[in-house]
């Protein structure tokens, strides 16, 4: 078994390496999103489409050394999870194997204990009368091997800059096996990751889950900086047909997921403004719960770049050019349909705003963050709507409503508040202004709450508990260096 400073070591590599996806900004790039529908816990956004909101924006480890964490240093001998729609309440744990100085792997376990609890409380015949006879009943349930799912990980460190990462995932129920394949590499100011799963978890605008076949990718990024410019390109194929997870009414398959091959390429340039920033002095000899979340202040922060995508095959021939659909591509595009292909081009822009009162040092109330982002995903889009209300304006007409929902930006809010102690709670939600809905314009989309335990001893790490009231799914996770 490790050593806390072996295992200390480790996190810090892993930790540069989990900086690869988050060279852009998440609203405008396909980050991975937590899911308890999986055992590594991880899922995909349609690409292309903006990025369901959710607790899952910050550097964090494997799901298996997650637990493995939990189980050795938070005395947790289970870690529950919980998926309506799949597998109800399930109780997950790991055991390590270390093969060599840098190899290693995890052997994670699933339990379903709430079709365990059903079952039990739905079985024929009389009730035990003994205790001889219960443990009977319930070692004859716990044979039923759709109880049970398992999932062996590889983590290979090749060099100091390369990891090599396979897993598969096997269900007892009639759920297919899942695989994955992930290969990293560390250069001096980029990211380079190549990406194998079949098949793929994806999940669309809409929050339907989606299985891709096959689905393939390469991916290069800079490593990300608080301020000043950087790119990403990424290579992206699906094959196979798609196939949706759940029952119920959807509106077809999305673009993104259909076969064919994708490659796509953007710039940006951030930059970071501390509108004001506390110099009042802390407690002395009293360490932060988390020390990234230690310092009152008000800034406020701005993105603009361009993205642009060729893509080949199925997608292409829907990738969402439409000029009759409000929704639909507004910025450059070319198409060829003879050859299935096609060429999109667009600007994009965001701006945020973020407040903190407290250091986080004392026992009560003494952390309260606000934090609310503004997405424009469409420059052209934004353009035409604001030339048609000019054009409005200066001919004394009544603006329109398309125009006006047009210029209208994807909101992202979030407040985080101190209870006791290391403990907390925040809530993050996505607010949509839907103008051609009459009875009420604002609608709150995809809330998630959470309770957030802070690990005061790692500096800025937390165990998270989050639910979503949409999806019906919740879980435990650690998280590392969010702000």
């Amino acid at each position: 078994m490790y050593t806390r400073a072996e295992e200390a070591e480790k996190f810090n590599l892993k930790m540069e390496m989990k900086k690869l996806r988050w060279a852009m900004d998440g609203a405008f790039w396909d980050l991975d999103i937590s899911t308890p529908r999986t055992l590594d816990g991880l899922g995909r956004p349609v690409p292309g489409d903006p990025l369901p909101l959710g607790l899952s924006r910050g550097a964090r480890l494997s799901r298996p050394k997650q637990i493995d964490f939990m189980q050795r240093f938070m005395s947790a001998p289970f870690v529950p999870s919980y998926a309506a729609a799949a597998n109800g309440f399930t109780l997950q744990r790991v055991l390590t194997i270390p093969f060599a100085d840098n190899w290693f792997g995890t052997l994670l376990g699933q339990f379903n204990l709430e079709r365990f609890v059903s079952s039990v409380k739905n079985s024929e015949g009389p009730p035990p009368d003994s205790a001889s006879s219960w443990m009977k009943t319930l070692g004859k349930h716990l044979q039923d091997k759709s109880l049970y799912a398992l999932s062996f990980c590889s983590d290979l460190l090749l060099t100091p800059d390369d990891t090599l990462l396979l897993s598969v995932e096997g269900y007892g129920d009639d759920k297919k096996p899942r695989n994955k394949a992930l290969f990293q590499h560390r250069f001096p100011h980029h990211n380079l990751s190549v990406e194998a799963v079949w098949p793929g978890l994806f999940v669309d605008k809409a929050g339907d889950y989606w299985d891709v076949p096959l689905s393939m990718s390469v991916d290069l990024a800079t490593v990300a900086s608080d301020s000043g410019a950087s790119y990403r390109v990424c290579v992206h194929h699906n094959s196979g047909a798609p196939e949706r997870l759940d029952s119920g009414q959807s509106e077809g398959i999305p673009a993104g997921l259909l076969p064919g091959l994708a490659v796509k390429g953007a710039i940006c340039f951030r930059k970071n403004i501390d509108l004001w920033r506390s110099n009042a002095p802390k407690l002395k000899m009293v360490q932060p719960f988390d020390i990234f979340l230690s310092n009152p202040h008000v800034s406020a922060s701005g993105i603009i770049g361009a993205a642009m995508t060729a893509c080949f095959g199925e997608g292409a021939a829907r990738s969402q050019i439409e000029d009759d659909d409000p929704q639909g591509f507004r910025g450059f595009s070319l198409q060829a349909p003879a050859v299935k292909s096609a060429f999109l081009a667009d600007a994009f822009a965001s701006a945020s705003f973020s407040a903190q009162h407290g250091n986080f040092q004392r026992l009560f109330l003494d952390l309260t963050r606000f934090h609310a982002r503004l997405d424009f995903p469409s420059g052209a889009k934004f353009l035409s709507g604001a030339t048609h209300l000019a054009e409005d304006y200066f001919n004394s007409q009544k603006p329109n409503l398309e125009a006006i929902q047009d210029i209208c930006p994807n909101a992202t809010l979030s407040l985080q508040q101190q209870i006791a102690g290391p403990f907390s709670f925040r809530v993050d939600s996505r607010v949509a202004v839907e103008l051609r809905n009459q009875n009420w314009n604002v609608r709150v989309d995809e809330p998630i709450f959470a309770l957030e335990y802070a690990l005061q001893v790692l500096g800025s790490a937390k165990a998270v508990a989050w639910y979503s009231p949409k999806h019906q799914e919740g879980m435990i996770e650690l998280r590392f260096y969010e702000t």
